[in-house]
Parts: structure tokens; C-alpha cells; sequence
């Protein structure tokens, strides 16, 4: 896959990013560059490798899922900006 100008100054512009003309040329290359080395990565067979979530074996803590209520209100609630009785109280954000 090659980008080419046009096709990265809408890629900026659909981010939000203002990018002045100047650039385009070198941000188009380094993002050709990028997805060249995606393409090799996905050339990798990873078949029969298993997924991790860490480079050394650990096992994590585990802990009974139990739903509550919080328990205490008042030390849940000693941080809160702003509250009315045993609830935060929020600006309103939809009309």
C-alpha cells in the first residue's frame, strides 16, 4: 500500500491536524514507510504462537467477583466536587 499527497492531507485533515504544505511531501514518505514495515510484520507466521501479555510467566491475583453497594457512602463520596445528599452531583451535559 503506497499514500500518496492528497490521500495525507486528508488524513490529516479527517485528525484534525493542521498540516502546512511544506510537509506533506516528508510526512507522505514517513507514513509509506511505516506501512511498508506493516507489511512486513504481517509476512511474520505467528500460527502457533500463543498470545501473552507478558515477556516473563506470572500469574495474576485473583479475587471473588462480588457486587456491592459501596458500603460507605460518606468515605465514596469525601472527594466529590460537588454532591446532593448520597449522590455526585454533575453539570448537565445533554439538552
Amino acid at each position: 500500500m503506497s499514500l500518496d499527497r492528497t490521500t495525507v492531507a486528508k488524513i490529516a485533515k479527517l485528525a484534525r491536524l493542521k498540516m502546512e504544505p511544506d510537509r506533506l511531501e516528508g510526512m507522505t514518505s514517513e507514513l509509506n514507510q511505516i506501512l511498508s514495515f506493516v507489511e512486513e510484520l504481517q509476512a511474520v507466521d505467528t500460527e502457533n504462537v500463543p498470545p501473552m501479555t507478558s515477556v516473563a510467566p506470572m500469574a495474576l491475583r485473583r479475587r471473588e467477583d462480588v457486587v456491592t453497594d459501596g458500603g460507605d457512602a460518606e468515605r465514596v463520596l469525601k472527594n466529590a466536587p460537588q454532591r446532593q445528599g448520597d449522590f455526585y452531583t454533575v453539570p448537565k451535559v445533554v439538552e
